[in-house]
């Protein structure tokens, strides 16, 4: 590679990182082929500025596998001084047409799904623990494996 070309590459890594001026973490966890009903995707999350407020986003990258119009999840935060608070989240998936919702022009779609916002954290250590709830209709046991899921993700915005 020539030198052009590599300023070039580098100008516009730059850009992209720049444009993105609200995210204060966004990480990403693979799941493999499908996501176990076992597995739980945890993040330690920075510390962040008490004084300020934040939205939260659960991040799902899903493909034409997956198979279920809606994506149920068991969302938790730890919280100092051992509080945990515990969320049951629903998320449309596909359209009426059987389609997956979300960004991207492959098979592959990204999902940027609301979980909290305008969140305060005071000082101390926060951990997020996302699993996977998906149940058929009319079944009491959950899906064992969710194909189609390949990361599970966790973003912070600033606000405004």
């Amino acid at each position: 590679m020539n030198l052009k070309t590599s300023i070039i590459l580098l100008l516009v890594g730059i850009s992209l990182f720049s444009c993105d001026k609200k995210r204060v973490f966004d990480e990403y966890k693979n799941v493999g082929n499908g996501w176990q009903k076992d597995t739980v995707v945890s993040f330690d999350l920075p510390e962040l500025d008490p004084l300020k407020t934040y939205n939260l986003f659960v991040n799902v990258r899903d493909n034409d596998k997956y198979q279920f119009n809606n994506l149920f999840l068991i969302v938790s935060m730890e919280q100092p001084k051992g509080v945990v608070k515990v969320d049951t989240l629903e998320y449309e998936m596909a359209d009426a047409e059987g389609n997956l919702l979300g960004e991207g022009f492959s098979d592959i779609k990204e999902n940027k799904l609301f979980y909290k916002e305008n969140m305060r954290f005071p000082k101390g250590k926060y951990k997020i623990n996302i699993r996977q709830a998906v149940r058929q209709n009319g079944k009491v046991s959950g899906v064992e494996k969710l194909d189609g899921i390949t990361e599970v993700g966790f973003r912070i915005e600033s606000t405004p």
